[in-house]
């Protein structure tokens, strides 16, 4: 059986998805909004405890309804040779399985690649961790913040003599996590219909961090060095790139690093003593960035925004996101996606011709389609019954929207 978007590239594909919290849901949200047909395998105890991650009582966190739509959930006990028996009935019809444990633990549950390979030889087997596989940090802990941190990226991010900044975006996850491991993924699904062959494709989220790094190794290579946060060219060390507060408490991108844009910049605050200056460094370079501190701090955002409505010079609002959220473009574009219950989605960052997203399902309670998934594995109900009675398997009594 395959998801209901069957207008989507994806469709019919199989997707076995053992991740939980963000970046493997988020990497299987992608296939699943492009039509694959994705089945959730959770434990038969908690389940992905991202459903309740800072939820009100009685309901399922929005966290996990955003990153687990258009998905089936089946409850299944790895731990137990039945319910591992059933997992490998449904790896036989599969074209993808992905997971997120530390590294070594599927080989202990006894479905690591090499045995699901020798089930389903296309079979593409996606690993998602911290730090590989392979390599002396393998085994270890992390989490973003570690990744970035090891990677050499938190070391340049933030301001002139203050400490690393953190971001509520989390860059190596998503970036990893989620989009390095979905091209992996459908890589290795190329070359399995070529071939007959699947892969193991394995994502180290620290990998993905430090492979991103390249105006640093530029700097680096380039010079010897990197220089110091906030010193950079991205990271506010010439006038011309950087954020200027306004009079009122908020902020301006000011992204004119190409001339053209820096001169009409310029031209827009009445400052043509500035003009030869956008790249300036040292006592001058800070000399520009005070003038500049000094002519928007004079008035607050919205003048500056409508000032700068008809100037092609990159100077934008720093929005929040409630204001992003209805900001013309995004909303153009339709990146936010109303729920029924009132609540918002981002729709996929990508538009692909002939087809249209759509939230085909709501994410699954634990367990919602067990039953659904083994019977079409040839399971029958006498079968599925025994299977609930002795723990092997479990099924939701419960929507995941309560």
């Amino acid at each position: 059986m395959t998801n209901e978007s069957d207008s989507g590239p994806l469709a019919g594909l199989r997707v076995l998805d053992l991740t939980r919290l963000l970046p493997g849901p988020v990497c299987t949200l992608y296939l699943a909004d492009l039509g694959a047909d994705v089945v959730k395998i959770e434990d038969t105890g908690a389940g992905d405890y991202a459903r309740n991650l800072g939820n009100r009582p009685g309901t399922v966190s929005a966290f996990f309804r955003a990153v687990n739509r258009n998905k089936r959930s089946a409850a299944l006990n790895l731990k137990d040779s039945r319910g591992r028996k059933a997992f490998t009935s449904l790896v036989k019809h599969a074209d993808v399985v992905v997971e997120g444990f530390r590294p070594g633990a599927v080989a202990n549950l006894a479905v690591d690649y090499e045995i699901l390979a020798g089930i389903n030889p296309r079979i593409v087997y996606a690993s998602i961790s911290g730090y590989g596989q392979t390599g002396p940090r393998a085994q270890a802990a992390g989490h973003d913040i570690n990744y970035l941190g090891y990677a050499g990226v938190l070391e340049q991010t933030g301001t002139r003599d203050g400490p690393p900044a953190l971001c509520n975006l989390q860059i190596a996850d998503l970036l990893g996590g989620a989009a390095a491991a979905a091209i992996g993924i459908l890589a290795a699904l190329v070359g399995a219909q070529r071939t007959g062959r699947g892969r193991h494709v394995d994502v180290a989220m620290a990998d993905a961090a430090l492979a991103h790094n390249i105006f640093a190794l530029h700097a680096l290579t380039q010079w010897g060095r990197t220089l110091p946060r906030g010193e950079d060219l991205l990271t506010g060390g010439v006038p011309c790139y950087g954020v200027y507060g306004t009079q009122d408490g908020r902020w301006l991108a000011v992204g004119a690093l190409e001339d053209k844009f820096w001169q009409t910049l310029c031209s827009t605050i009445e400052r043509p003593d500035l003009a030869p200056l956008a790249f300036a460094l040292g006592d001058e370079g800070a000399r520009v960035r005070q003038a500049l501190e000094t002519v928007f701090a004079a008035a607050p955002l919205a003048q500056w925004v409508d000032r700068f409505a008809g100037a092609d010079c990159c100077v934008t609002p720093v929005n929040t996101l409630d204001e992003a959220l209805v900001d013309p473009q995004f909303v153009a574009r339709g990146m936010v996606v109303e729920r029924p219950d009132g609540s918002r989605q981002y729709a996929p960052p990508f538009k692909v011709s002939g087809h249209d997203f759509v939230v085909t399902r709501d994410a699954p309670a634990h367990g919602e389609h067990t039953a659904e998934v083994l019977r079409e594995a040839g399971y029958d109900d006498a079968e599925i019954a025994a299977l609930v009675a002795d723990g092997a398997i479990a099924i939701a009594v419960a929507r995941a929207d309560g």
